[in-house]
């Protein structure tokens, strides 16, 4: 059988679906190329999956109505990854509808789909870090409560949560999210702080440092996140104990690393000085992330093993590789 995996074309769905392949799965791409960065990352990620015979494309808008069901009726698909969604927490400050018809409508279109087919047996799909807000209690916790985010995306990532939930308990379509704590590696995205810094550090320019530098983050390497959503694909949760068939899992490094620790790999990496740029605090924006991932290690045995010390060193070495540098 298939796995279809939405954003394919994305950092996390390219890296997902070269994974599956290597271990003998058929994918099926559905992604709409949109230019929220440079798309020509993205037609790069797609050529590169092409290259595998058992590797589809399907080109469409979640949020268009019918579209999402369009790309699964002829297949044979039983499992979904859905990791297609507008990121970023400042974008949304200035573009709301975006997220609004991309994360909610496009996510409904999907678990609805699902449904109507009635032999999908799992849908997984993309949360984020975001949803735990203003949330002072660390480390963040599966059982803390999500009700206060502060920004429109972490919004979004919640309302899926409760969508999919309903749609367990009431329609039995067994759902698993994945909440990514801060994701990066090889093929990253453009508006992320480690292709950000790195690009800058490399021409000579300041990079930004909100709330002057003081920040902390759960960098997670992106092998890592894959062999998580892996392990929660291949681990369907099942309904019973008054319980719908419905989980939800960090997926993190387990490390809260300062942002400058961050910076100074950069540097090493590059081998140039950083120009610091410091501001202050951005609206919607969190001062510290830090996964517990004692759920992920028992119920999916999930274990992260690569640090930023190795991380970073690789993303830099891609990132010259890919720009000529």
């Amino acid at each position: 059988m298939t796995v279809l995996v939405t954003g394919a074309a994305g950092f996390i769905g390219f890296h997902l679906s070269k994974a599956l392949l290597a271990r003998g799965e058929d994918v099926v791409g559905f992604d709409n190329f949109d230019p929220y960065y440079d798309v020509r990352l993205k037609e790069a990620r797609a050529a590169e999956l092409g290259k595998n015979a058992r590797f589809r494309m399907v080109r469409g808008e979640l949020a268009a109505d019918g579209a999402f069901a369009a790309a699964l009726a002829d297949k044979s698909i039983d499992r979904v990854v859905h990791l297609a969604a507008q990121a970023g927490v400042r974008y949304s400050l200035s573009h709301p509808e975006v997220y609004i018809r991309t994360n909610i409508i496009g996510h409904f279109n999907v678990i609805e789909a699902c449904r109507q087919r009635g032999d999908i047996k799992h849908l997984v799909y993309a949360s984020s870090s975001s949803v735990y807000g203003g949330n002072d209690k660390l480390p963040f916790s599966v059982d803390d409560k999500i009700d206060k985010p502060v920004s429109l995306y972490a919004a979004t990532k919640a309302a899926n949560e409760l969508v999919s939930h309903a749609y367990s308990h009431l329609f039995a379509v067994p759902a698993t999210g994945l909440r990514f704590f801060t994701v990066y590696g090889p093929w990253g995205r453009p508006d992320m702080s480690l292709w950000i810094f790195t690009k800058a550090i490399l021409e000579g320019k300041p990079i930004p440092l909100f709330n002057g530098g003081e920040m902390r983050r759960d960098f997670t390497y992106v092998d890592d996140i894959v062999a998580g959503v892996i392990a929660a694909l291949d681990r369907p949760p099942a309904a019973g104990d008054k319980k719908a068939a419905h989980r939800v899992y960090n997926l993190g490094n387990h490390r809260s690393e300062p942002l400058m620790r961050f910076v100074e790999l950069i540097e090493r990496a590059t081998n140039h000085k950083a120009i610091l740029d410091k501001q202050p605090m951005q609206p919607g924006d969190v001062r510290e992330s830090f996964a517990d991932i004692e759920a992920s290690r028992r119920d999916l045995g999930f274990e992260p093993k690569t640090k930023i010390d190795d991380g970073v060193p690789r993303f830099v070495e891609w990132f010259r590789a890919y720009n000529g540098i």
